[in-house]
Order: structure tokens, then sequence, then C-alpha cells
């Protein structure tokens, strides 16, 4: 055994070597140690604090940091000569590209900010927002910063602008309704009314016009918040027979998707929820009712706006069309119904689109509920004005 000996007391004088040798190339800033530096006013609006600054030594040119906005924090509008790196690790915020949408970010989403792209990035206005940011140096400038986001800026500029793509069709605002969003409301309105014969004609008009049995299934599923759960369970069971006759007359329907963004659960729910009903409401949402009774106000922020809103399957613009018919097919709902009309045109929908969505309620023999979405209608438009 004795022979092993000096080869293997060589061995780990080798190791023991080449372990100093790596020890000298690695460098671990302890948590903790860095210090804690608050954004700079010139550069930043609202509280940011940047947390763990790392850079790296030459030839290396990287660096960056941990950088956590309040809700309503954002950076001003800059460039970075080699491009930028966001890692989003908790909350929910926004990053927009100068003359594009302002897009929203989550956690695990990775951002990629191509060279001299004017952009900024930062937190929702209801929930904070933290990122890792990484970039590379040129000439020894990773930054150049311009002026800040102006409110309006932040909002998003426009009704289309300030809302996820995924969610809200994006492109010029249409002043007529397509076949397929002329179905909704007759879906929508026969569903709310408990009349399965028009429910069953509205539906193969939606599908023949080309809508998706996903999305077909989801309005009916969004409804029950609006209208009940048994309404909705049945209105579910006319669309199973109505799939099932078309599928014996040789017609295959495009079965449409499954939404494909999970859903946060917990306290990421809450803040998404509360996110989307800020936006599609225009402002946070308070009262005496909600003050009375605020488990309300909750469950809508959680469920309505976080579990049902949250779906990617359908756009709002959809949602907010099966929304307002339904409304309007119900008596007694009418301060929800105005409601939903501004919304609507937060969404992007036009007034044009709405006076026509009134108008297909009134050809389909509900006037009623044509005239009570025309006066809704007439009562956001005035409230936009003033």
């Amino acid at each position: 055994m004795k022979p092993l000996i000096a080869p293997l007391m060589a061995l780990s004088m080798i190791t023991g070597e080449a372990a100093a040798k790596d020890s000298q190339g690695i460098r671990i800033s302890a948590a903790g140690t860095q210090p804690t530096v608050q954004g700079s006013p010139d550069y930043f609006t609202g509280a940011v604090r940047v947390d763990g600054p790392f850079k790296g030594e030459a030839p290396a040119r990287v660096s960056g940091a941990t950088v956590t906005f309040e809700p309503g924090a954002r950076t001003a509008w800059h460039t970075h000569p080699l491009g930028q790196t966001l890692i989003v690790t908790a909350g929910i915020g926004y990053v927009q590209q100068a003359g594009g949408p302002r897009q929203e970010i989550r956690p695990g989403d990775v951002v990629w900010i191509a060279p001299d792209v004017r952009h900024w990035h930062g937190a929702t206005p209801t929930s904070g927002m933290t990122h890792i940011a990484i970039a590379e140096a040129q000439d020894g400038s990773v930054v150049t910063w311009a002026e800040q986001v102006t409110e309006a800026e932040y909002a998003g500029g426009d009704h289309q602008a300030a809302f996820p793509s995924s969610r809200i069709p994006m492109g010029p605002v249409e002043q007529t309704l397509c076949a397929r969003q002329q179905a909704i409301p007759l879906i929508a309105a026969s569903m709310a009314g408990s009349d399965m014969p028009a429910l069953s004609v509205a539906l193969n008009q939606g599908l023949d016009a080309g809508m998706s049995i996903s999305e077909a299934k989801e309005i009916l599923v969004q409804l029950y918040a609006y209208v009940g759960f048994p309404r909705s369970l049945n209105a579910l069971g006319e669309l199973m027979k109505v799939v099932q006759a078309r599928k014996q007359r040789g017609i295959e329907d495009d079965p449409g998707r499954e939404p494909g963004r999970p859903v946060p659960v917990g306290e990421a729910l809450l803040a998404a929820g509360t996110a989307n009903q800020t936006m599609i409401s225009g402002g946070p949402v308070t009262g005496p009712l909600f003050d009375f009774a605020p488990v309300i106000n909750r469950f809508l922020q959680t469920h309505l706006f976080g579990d049902i809103f949250e779906r990617d399957n359908l756009d709002w613009r959809s949602r907010e069309l099966a929304t307002v018919a339904a409304l309007a097919a119900t008596p007694g709902a009418e301060s929800q119904l105005r409601a939903h009309m501004s919304a609507s045109l937060r969404v992007g929908l036009s007034a044009a689109q709405l006076q026509s969505l009134a108008d297909v309620l009134g050809k389909a023999g509900d006037q009623p509920a044509a005239q009570r979405a025309s006066a809704a209608l007439a009562q956001a438009l005035a409230a936009s004005k003033a």
C-alpha cells in the first residue's frame, strides 16, 4: 500500500494549488454587505431601491443590480448602447418601447431590450415590482438617460396601449362590429334571459362567423359572475348540444385554445386582479358599498378580475361586449351597465361599435335591452367628456 502514498500526496498538493489559484478568480459579495442605494430623482419617478450592484472587472464589461420599484414608480426614458436584460423576480410591472404598447411583466418573465432602443420600465400603479437588470458598457457607458416619463405616458397614452396586447387586440379603433363580434351580444343577452332557442341561434351564428368553441365557452363561463351559475350551466349545456349537432351535420368548428398563461395565485392573484380592475374601471374602485362590505370587492379583485380576466383565451373587448349585453338584458342593473359602457370605451371599443351592440339587440327583438344600452352609452360618453 505504501507505493500509493506518494502519488496521493502529490495529487493532493496539485489539487490544493489549483483550488488556491481558482479562489483568486472568484469574488463573493455576501448578502447584506452591499449598500442599498435610493434611485436618483434625476432618473426615476417615485420610490426606487437599488440593491446588490455589481460590475465586472476589465476586460469584462457587464454590470447590473436588483432594482425594486414601489407602486407607481418607474425609470425615466433611456437607452443602453449594448442592450439590457431584465429578469422579473416579484410583483407586476410595465415595460414600454417608444412608439409601442405598454406591456405587462410578471415574475419569471425575461425581457430583452435591444441596443439603443428608447424605453422605460417600472411598477404598476397598484403593485410594486422587482427585477434584476443586466447591461454591458460600451466605451465606459452603460446607459443614456433622457426625460422623465409623464403621467399620461405612464397611464398608457391611449386606451389600446394601456392594456396587455394578449388581451387587447392592437391596431386602429374600429367603427363597426365584425360578424363574430355581432354574435357576442346575442349570446350574452339570450343567456341572461334564459332564452335557450335564441341562444342556440346566436351560438350557431357565432360559430359560423369564426368564433372558436373555446371563446364561446369562455363567454358563458365569465357571465356566471354577472347573471348567475344556473344560467351559465344551462347555457354551457346548450353549447354542448349545438356543437354536437353541428358535428353531426359535418361541421368541424375551431376548438380554439385554452389559456396559455398561468393564472397567478395567492397575493399575486390579488395584485393582478386589482391591477386589472383599476385599468378597466379607470381608477381604484372605492365607495360606501365597498366600505360596508369590503369582502365583495376582494372577491371581485381575486376572482372576477383575477381568475377570469387573467385568462387570455378571450380578449377584453369581447369580454366587455358580452358583459354589456348581459347587463342590458337585465332590468335593474343600469348602474353596472353604465360602468361597463365606460369600461368598454377604455379597452378600445368605439362609441359606434357600442351603438351597434344596442342596434343588434333591438333587431333581435329586445327593444328594452337596446334602449338601456343606448341610454348607458350616452351617459358614458357624457361622463368621458366631462
